[in-house]
């Protein structure tokens, strides 16, 4: 039998049409693909970004569990702006100071992990802590008695033997509205007077001085401190259980008095939160662990 030549040419044009349609398919794929990475990367590096609550120390506000989203452009941008670790400019473009109450995210000035805390302190002003109350610029901030946080127990929420009180499966904290001179205005939780901690190293081995004493802080009386140029003081709003500028820096401890470098953007809102019931393999946990009443409240 022999085979008819413009058939066979037929066949092979057909073919290799066709693969050229899957080349081209393919190539069209990861150019998607790459301008997407590019999108999510241009996306976090200049609009916004997601942090995770890791601790208590921002309650009654802010709890474990939360998803935050954080906006980048109040600050500017710098190499700590930057998501994945990727290289940077080490001086802040287009940078600015935080006011005075904003939540800000940065990254801690010795291990560099992402720390959530409040600024309170802006250059040139003085701090105090007299008996648990914030003394700024030699003013007492407005405190008054605001009831009690009331927060559901759950695998992400402990109660604290030495401040907290569990009612109906509720953690109740008494809790302060704190309203600064420009008008900002926040819930905090102060246990009362703790008196004096020693302090632990990053090994968790307690600090000496020279004469071989335990190091101790007080972080409800704190002498005066100017915060200098270029440094912004933080507190977290629960103020008997954060380390923050209270306290030298120190990995997994105080942060001491944060480089304006270290930040990374305004905390905003939350876009998710829960409770740490849910499991990774049981997707339908994720709904019921969900904090419903959390989502989309602002900070």
């Amino acid at each position: 039998m022999i085979e008819n030549p413009a058939k066979s040419e037929t066949g092979a044009d057909t073919n290799v049409t066709d693969t050229k349609k899957d080349e081209e398919s393919w190539g069209s794929f990861l150019k998607f693909c790459l301008k997407l990475v590019l999108a999510v990367l241009l996306f976090r590096t200049l609009i916004a970004s997601f942090f995770t609550i890791p601790s208590e120390s921002m309650l009654p506000g802010l709890r474990i569990g939360d998803y935050l989203v954080a906006a980048k452009w109040p600050y500017g941008y710098n190499e700590n702006s930057l998501p994945l670790g990727l290289p940077g400019p080490k001086d802040r473009i287009f940078g600015s100071m935080p006011e005075r109450g904003d939540v800000v995210i940065f990254k801690h000035p010795v291990d560099r992990t992402d720390y959530v805390k409040r600024a309170i302190g802006l250059p040139g002003d003085t701090i105090a802590v007299r008996d648990g109350q914030l003394v700024l610029n030699g003013q007492p901030v407005q405190r008054e008695e605001a009831g009690y946080a009331e927060i559901p127990m759950s695998s992400n929420t402990a109660c604290r033997a030495d401040g907290g009180v569990v009612v109906d499966n509720l953690c109740r904290y008494r809790q302060f509205r704190e309203t600064l001179p420009s008008g900002k205005s926040y819930l905090t939780i102060d246990f009362g007077n703790v008196g004096a901690r020693p302090l632990s190293d990053a090994n968790g081995q307690l600090m000496v001085d020279g004469n071989g004493r335990p190091v101790m802080i007080d972080p409800d009386n704190t002498a005066p401190f100017v915060v200098p140029a270029g440094k912004i003081f933080v507190m977290g709003d629960n103020r008997d259980n954060s380390l923050d500028s209270r306290y030298p820096a120190v990995g997994g401890q105080g942060v001491g008095i944060i480089d304006e470098e270290l930040l990374v953007g305004r905390a905003g809102m939350v876009l998710w939160s829960t409770d740490g019931s849910a499991e990774w393999l049981l997707p339908w946990t994720w709904f019921t662990a969900a904090r419903w009443d959390r989502i989309g409240e602002g900070i």
